[in-house]
């Protein structure tokens, strides 16, 4: 357990080091979205035929039974009141992203997921579904067979499920029919849409795209929203402007954070967090029980019984640490260094910092997950 923990925390102080040298510009297509420029979501109903057996169970899944007749029926076959038991079908859910300015005719992929009692899709082909967007217009069809990552197997007395068999996916599986009209060029100003909110960021990647272009044409909205005015040589041209725009370098600014997963003990600290001084000590309580019964017999020849007499031992150690002084306006490789100091782990380091942050001795906010 203690080469775990130093392991854990050499591991925190590396990615520490490597945050703090990492201090670096990124590009405005990585910092912010063209707001209009986004992918829609899009999801239809359907059947996926050619299951060995692992399909829907008919007599338990209602709707499975009723959009196989009605299938059926727009295919000339009338079995309304007859007796199916083929577990070969399975309803499913088809869901895909419809990307930015996808025209008539490109592909998209999609995703299938099983609705009822289904054990696997395994070999299955989805058939012709038509794909619904928020307004409720068809914007695509999907049809193809369905590629599965996770297989199950069963016998009489054991089985086993590797993956999610019930799930699967269809690389270029649905055609766009309807295209979504979004006229760029002609828009008079973009908005850029930060993908991290920040007043600073804003602020910074307005004042880059003011000096590559010579003229005050991008303002700050608010610490989400860039405003670009189109300037007159690119009238019509938005795309051009666009592309040398999200080439330019910006330094991000990063609020104070401390990001907490208590269930896998994993800690992420910006580089800005900064404590005031600070004394910390972390001790452990082991309380060891151990039971030692004794049996007791009775002399030769008497008329008493064996009996189990019961001897329990009850042991405390408490293993006390000295005070760590964590001094005020440390950086981030700092204060992880110190902390590692300790001999900690994890477990330990998150409730210690979360002390610190109650006595107000940290400047950064704490984000548990």
């Amino acid at each position: 357990m203690f080469r775990v923990i130093r392991a854990i925390g050499f591991a925190a102080l590396t990615l520490a080091l490597s945050g703090a040298a990492a201090h670096a510009t990124s590009r405005i297509k990585d910092l912010a979205n063209i707001e209009g420029v986004r992918q829609n979501q899009l999801i239809g109903y359907g059947l996926v035929v050619g299951l060995n057996g692992t399909g829907d169970t008919l007599n338990n899944i209602p709707f499975t039974k009723q959009s196989l007749q009605a299938m059926l029926e727009r295919m000339g076959v009338n079995i309304r009141g007859a007796t199916i038991r083929t577990g070969n079908v399975a309803a499913v859910m088809v869901t895909g992203n419809l990307p930015p300015f996808a025209t008539q005719g490109t592909r998209m992929d999609v995703t299938v997921s099983a609705m009822g009692d289904a054990k696997s899709l395994q070999g299955g082909t989805l058939l012709v579904t038509p794909l619904l967007g928020a307004d409720g217009n068809v914007y695509a069809v999907a049809q193809g067979s369905l590629a599965i990552n996770g297989f199950s197997a069963e016998g009489q007395a054991a089985s086993v499920t590797r993956g999610v068999p019930t799930n699967g996916r269809i690389a270029n599986g649905a055609l766009v029919e309807r295209e979504i009209e979004f006229a760029l060029n002609k828009m008079p100003d973009v908005r850029l849409a930060l993908r991290n909110s920040d007043f600073t960021t804003a602020k910074r990647i307005a004042a880059a795209v003011n000096d590559f272009l010579g003229a005050k044409t991008a303002e700050p909205v608010d610490p989400s929203t860039v405003r670009l005015t189109i300037p007159a040589e690119f009238k019509g041209n938005v795309v051009a402007l666009l592309t040398e725009i999200e080439q330019l370098q910006v330094d991000p600014d990063l609020v104070a954070k401390i990001v907490i997963d208590e269930r896998s003990g994993i800690i992420v600290m910006g580089r800005d967090v900064r404590v005031n001084t600070v004394a910390v000590a972390q001790g452990n309580l082991t309380v060891t029980i151990s039971e030692s019964p004794q049996v007791s017999q009775p002399a030769p020849f008497s008329n008493g019984r064996t009996v189990v007499t019961p001897n329990t031992r009850v042991g405390v150690q408490e293993d006390g640490r000295k005070l760590a002084l964590v001094k005020a306006g440390v950086s981030l490789q700092q204060l992880v260094d110190g902390l590692n100091g300790l001999g900690i782990g994890p477990r330990d380091l998150i409730g210690i910092l979360q002390a610190i942050k109650a006595a107000g001795a940290i400047q950064a906010d704490i984000e548990v997950l």
